[in-house]
């Protein structure tokens, strides 16, 4: 019988991730909010892999309290990661990019093939191909980097400028253009604070656009918007950082 794959939080995405287990012939061990993670982690200390589907919210939480047995078989696939949400913890994980989403009462829709990084990167490919969801290895770090900055400039660009107006992705850039380049070039200074990195604007805003056709009818404004608008301003705010534009669309939003 082949290892267990435990799955840590088994909302919409960890479902997703559960059934491509379950689909490849892995049986499922599910980490519930409450249970005894050490215990579990003595009765399954040899899992295949550690899939943590927590939300953004509670990755931190989770990542200070991994068992040692499970530390190296970790792979994330929260939204707004950056390197040091894992290296502050010592930590090497498999990272997945999402592309895909899952909403209640839905099935999986893909925007574009995921990219993945790390030591089990093939195994989840292979895993994920199992239920149609594309998904495709990096080869390096660098290149893990940009994908993960280019799903947080495409995740805030449309969120926050979908608190002013609303609409579709193909909307916003087909009638908003310059507001998505103003709020994009303020996310992507933040997104530079953050790493530390001197980012390729064009390059990322041109990967948003293959994202934006994708799924061109995609809802800029995921109910998580407002959230994300606070938390990129306390960001800034952290690191000295202005962002009018980011600010003026707060006000509005309070207003």
């Amino acid at each position: 019988m082949k290892n267990s794959v435990v799955v840590w939080g088994m909302g919409e995405m960890g479902g997703v991730f559960a059934r491509a287990v379950l689909r490849s012939g892995y049986p499922v061990v599910p980490v519930l909010r409450g249970d005894d993670v050490e215990a579990l982690a003595a009765r399954v200390s040899e899992p295949e892999a550690v899939i943590v589907a927590v939300g953004e919210a509670d990755l931190q939480d989770v990542l200070k309290r991994v068992p040692h047995a499970w530390r190296y078989r970790l792979i994330l696939l929260q939204n707004e990661l950056l390197p040091n949400d894992w290296k502050q913890h010592d930590l090497q994980p498999t990272v997945i990019s999402v592309w895909f989403e899952k909403k209640k009462g839905q099935d999986v829709k893909v925007l574009i093939p995921s990219p993945v990084y790390g030591h089990h990167a093939k195994w989840l490919v292979s895993v994920l191909a199992s239920i149609d969801i594309p998904a495709r290895e990096l080869q390096s770090e660098d290149e893990l980097l940009h994908e993960l900055v280019l799903k947080n400039v495409y995740i805030l660009t449309t969120n926050i400028a979908g608190l002013e107006v609303g609409g579709t992705v193909s909307e916003l850039w087909q009638n908003h253009q310059a507001l998505a380049r103003e709020v994009a070039a303020e996310v992507i200074r933040l997104q530079e604070k953050l790493t530390g990195q001197t980012l390729d604007a064009e390059k990322l805003i041109e990967g948003m656009l293959v994202a934006f056709d994708g799924d061109p009818d995609h809802s800029c404004m995921g109910r998580s918007a407002p959230t994300r608008l606070a938390r990129a301003l306390k960001l800034a705010d952290e690191y000295g950082l202005e962002l009018p534009r980011l600010k003026q669309i707060a006000e509005k939003v309070a207003d």
